[in-house]
């Protein structure tokens, strides 16, 4: 079978990987699609890789890169629609360093691209002449902000259309018809769609291996750390984390949403920066604990995190969750808590016990390796679609 899995890429991301790699601008289409995938950001390469390693036809298109896809456009002797709205200029800074007025220069022109938000002409025009020109049998979405007109005129071109979405509140009123099926590691998505009368199935998250041999081997320095976001929408996970630096100065937090964090947050003590892909991997795999904190989405275990943390062989402490028994063994593959104070007994416990702690992070790095690879959920991915067309 032939697999088309779009997706679309964080605005900071975007702007990070440009102003890094600032020759990338200028570089062909296929050289910046292999960086995006060398960055190991999201799900990177893992769906397409493994589904051909399993003999399928796979590609990825991040839909709203300007700078990837206008390339490609070129390339390929497509005629885009030109608008009067600023092209992303990135420079050479780190955003954590980077001043104001050019801040604003980097993210200003990405904020067009923000999921849910109205899409430029560029953005449908090229996307319907790669499926045109592709045609795959299966096209995976994995942004299902995307329009749904849209989706149904490229049905001619594709045999089945997959829809991918996790755990965030969808609007009732919109027209899902355009999905021949849903995928989503969130039963209550699941639900949803059935409620819709939409074919969807449940498939779970992953890790995939491979990434352990891009990771320079080092001890791991880090005691405790957490990566991720601690936006105003993760008012609970930004409490406990506040609370967790406040008694472990030597605590360290990645991620973005420091500018929505009151000027005396302990976080900001004891923050890193933003991680993204590798990086983050690499911190992983330099910690001994990872915190996990679900936010204030709904009482189920369901983020990359989980197996993130576990596959690089880190500690992972976890909120309990009813349905984390489904994935891990508490107690056995990953440490769990229940509140404040019994996460920081947790961190406690397991900085002074360090057998303990290695024992169970072993024990957690295995059971993702064996039962949560990208390899296994891409079978899975491939007999249910089977099952559908």
């Amino acid at each position: 079978m032939k697999f088309l899995i779009l997706n679309t890429d964080y605005p900071e991301f975007l702007s990070w990987l440009y102003s890094h790699q600032p020759a990338l601008r200028q570089a062909p289409y296929g050289e910046q699609l292999q960086a995006r995938m060398k960055s190991l950001f999201g799900v990177a390469d893992f769906y397409s890789s493994n589904l051909r390693r399993l003999g399928h036809e796979a590609w990825d298109i991040h839909a709203n890169n300007e700078i990837m896809q206008r390339a490609w456009a070129r390339e390929n002797g497509i005629q885009v629609k030109e608008e009067n709205a600023p092209r992303p200029n990135f420079k050479r800074l780190t955003l954590e360093k980077m001043p104001l007025r050019y801040m604003k220069r980097v993210v200003r022109p990405l904020l067009r691209f923000v999921p849910g938000r109205g899409r430029p002409a560029w953005f449908y025009d090229i996307l319907a002449a790669q499926i045109e020109r592709l045609r795959p049998d299966v096209l995976l979405n994995q942004d299902m902000s995307l329009n749904s007109k849209f989706l149904r005129a490229m049905k001619q071109h594709v045999r089945l259309v997959v829809g991918q979405h996790a755990a965030t509140r969808l609007p009732e009123s919109k027209d899902w018809s355009c999905y021949d099926l849903v995928i989503s590691s969130f039963q209550p998505t699941v639900d949803f769609f059935h409620r819709k009368s939409i074919p969807s199935e449940f498939s779970r998250l992953a890790f995939e291996p491979k990434v352990l041999s891009c990771l320079s081997a080092e001890n791991r320095s880090h005691g405790c750390v957490f990566v991720g976001s601690f936006h105003n929408v993760h008012r609970s996970r930004t409490r406990l984390l506040e609370t967790l630096c406040a008694r472990f100065p030597q605590m360290r937090v990645w991620g973005p949403g420091l500018d929505s964090l009151s000027p005396n947050s302990a976080i900001r003590s004891c923050y890193g920066g933003q991680a993204w892909g590798r990086e983050m991997y690499e911190i992983l795999y330099r910690s001994k604990i990872v915190v996990n904190h679900h936010g204030d989405i709904a009482p189920y275990a369901n983020n990359l995190r989980l197996f993130e943390a576990t596959g690089t062989g880190a500690l992972l402490l976890t909120d309990w969750k009813e349905n984390l028994r489904e994935m891990f063994e508490p107690g056995k593959e990953v440490a769990t808590y229940r509140g404040p104070e019994e996460c920081i007994e947790a961190v406690s416990y397991y900085l002074e016990h360090e057998d303990a702690r290695a024992s169970i992070a072993h024990a957690g790095q295995q059971r993702t390796l064996r039962d949560h690879s990208y390899s296994q959920r891409m079978e899975e991915f491939v007999e249910l679609v089977g099952n559908h067309l």
